[in-house]
């Protein structure tokens, strides 16, 4: 039976399927394809994760994630710093705050 998936997969993906005897049909990306592949998959993980809320999920989205700032440059320490700054200029979350309505002059 084929299946076709179209979706960025890990990297050790390829040899397991292949060492159940399947027959694997795949592309290196180039790298702008790969960054827009990488904004699909976090979609998909983030999806998969609302569906069940497992820790398993979250470590996908947490890869997923890795690989993102990995391909932008970005450091995990560049964007604590940003966390820890925008949360201690507005806030976190632990408040369950939920804003209704805003009227200005």
């Amino acid at each position: 039976m084929l299946y076709t998936y179209n979706k960025l997969i890990r990297d050790n993906i390829v040899k397991i399927m292949e060492d159940k005897g399947c027959k694997v049909t795949y592309e290196i990306l180039d790298d702008e394809r790969y960054g827009e592949e990488l904004d699909k998959k976090l979609k998909e993980e983030v999806n998969e994760y609302l569906s069940d809320y497992s820790v398993e999920e979250m470590a996908d989205i947490m890869e997923v994630i890795y690989a993102i700032l990995e391909y932008r440059g970005m450091s995990m320490e560049e964007v604590e710093k940003a966390r820890i700054k925008k949360r201690d200029r507005k806030g976190a979350f632990k408040n369950k705050v939920f804003l209704k309505e805003v009227e200005e002059d």
